[in-house]
C-alpha cells in the first residue's frame, strides 16, 4: 500500500470528486483513478461510489478515511523529523488576499522559495471567499477581522484602521461624531458585515448600511475618494490620502479596535513545519512595521481555534 494512494484517497474523500482531487494534487484525473483502483484492489473493498456528480464515501470509506489521513500525517511528521535541519520540500499551497498579497506577501514567499529550493510554493491571490479545506489549501493569509470558524489561527501582526470620508462627502452629508449618527450615513462595505468601534473600554457593534459593496479594498478606497460614502480602511491605505487632504478621519472619539494579519490553517494537531516557517517569516517581516504589537519567535501553543462554524472567509 503506497502512501500516495492513501493521500489521493483522502483528497478525493475531502474534495468530493476525482476532478477536484486531481487539481489539488496537481496530477491528471487518470492518475487519481488508477491510484484509487489499486488501493481498493489491495483492500478488497469499495471505498467510493462514483457517479456523474462526483464520488461519495461508502460506509467502509468513511471509516477508512480517518485512518488514512492519520497515516499520511504520521508519515509527514516522520519525514520532517529526519530531514536536515531547516530543509523543506514538497508543496505548500497558500491562499492570500489580492489586496496586499502581491505587494506584501509575494516578496516573502519569493524569499522562502530562495531559501528552500526543494519546496514548491503555489499561491492563489483572491479577495473572494476561499474554502481552505474544500479547495485543498495548506494555509491562508488573512488581513482584517476574522469571523468564527473551525480554522486554526495565528496572528502575525496587528492591523490598525480608521473611518474615513472625502471632504466632498462631509461637505454634503456632514461628519458623524457618534455611532448613532453613523447609522444615517452611506457606508462602503466589504461584503455585508458589522463594524465595531471603541467607546472607552467598551466595544460597540454597528450595523452600517450602504449601496457600494466590494470584496476589494482598492475599490473601497476609490469609492471613498469619489465621495460615495464612509469607509473602514487600514491606516496603510488611507494615511497618505489624509495627509494630502483627499480623505478625512471621522468619528475620532470612537476608534476602531485593532484587526490583524493572520495565518489560518485547517484543524489538526500538527502544523507542518513549512507552515511554521512561513509564519515565522511573516512575523519577522511584519514585525519590522509593527514592532510594538509583535513578539519575535514562534509558538504554536498560542494558536486559537474559533467556534465550530464551518469555514470562514477572509
Amino acid at each position: 500500500m503506497e502512501i500516495e494512494e492513501l493521500r489521493t484517497f483522502v483528497e478525493v474523500a475531502d474534495s468530493g470528486g476525482i476532478s477536484a482531487a486531481a487539481r489539488r494534487l496537481g496530477v491528471s484525473k487518470s492518475i487519481v483513478s488508477r491510484r484509487l483502483m489499486r488501493l481498493e484492489d489491495e483492500l478488497g473493498i469499495q471505498l467510493l461510489s462514483r457517479n456523474t456528480r462526483g464520488a461519495n464515501l461508502t460506509e467502509a470509506g468513511v471509516t477508512f478515511r480517518d485512518c488514512a489521513a492519520q497515516a499520511c500525517s504520521s508519515i509527514d511528521i516522520a519525514k520532517e523529523t529526519i530531514l536536515p535541519q531547516g530543509e523543506l520540500r514538497g508543496r505548500l499551497r497558500i491562499a492570500a488576499p489580492y489586496v496586499y498579497g502581491p505587494t506584501h506577501i509575494a516578496p516573502i514567499l519569493a524569499e522562502m522559495a530562495r531559501r528552500h529550493p526543494r519546496l514548491q510554493i503555489h499561491t492563489s491571490y483572491n479577495d473572494h471567499f476561499v474554502d481552505l479545506i474544500g479547495e485543498g489549501f495548506d494555509c491562508g493569509i488573512r488581513f482584517g477581522y476574522l469571523e468564527d470558524s473551525n480554522l486554526i489561527v495565528r496572528q502575525v501582526a496587528p492591523l490598525h484602521g480608521k473611518l474615513v470620508a472625502s471632504p466632498e462627502y462631509i461637505a454634503k452629508h456632514g461628519s458623524p461624531e457618534t455611532p448613532e449618527e453613523l447609522a444615517s450615513h452611506e457606508a462602503l462595505m466589504l461584503r455585508t458585515e458589522s463594524w465595531q468601534c471603541m467607546d472607552g473600554q467598551k466595544m460597540v457593534t454597528l450595523r452600517p448600511q450602504g449601496r457600494f459593496k466590494s470584496d476589494n479594498g482598492n475599490a473601497l478606497i476609490a469609492a471613498a475618494l469619489a465621495g460615495i460614502g464612509i469607509g473602514r480602511l487600514p491606516n496603510e491605505f488611507v494615511d497618505e490620502h489624509i495627509a494630502a487632504g483627499r480623505l478625512v478621519h471621522v468619528m475620532t472619539r470612537f476608534p476602531l479596535p485593532p484587526a490583524g494579519i493572520y495565518v489560518v490553517r485547517p484543524p489538526g494537531q500538527h502544523p507542518a513545519r513549512k507552515i511554521r516557517i512561513l509564519t515565522e517569516m511573516l512575523i519577522e517581516c511584519f514585525g519590522r512595521n509593527y514592532p510594538a504589537g509583535v513578539r519575535f519567535g514562534f509558538d504554536w501553543a498560542n494558536d486559537v481555534q474559533f467556534g465550530q462554524t464551518s469555514n470562514s472567509p477572509g
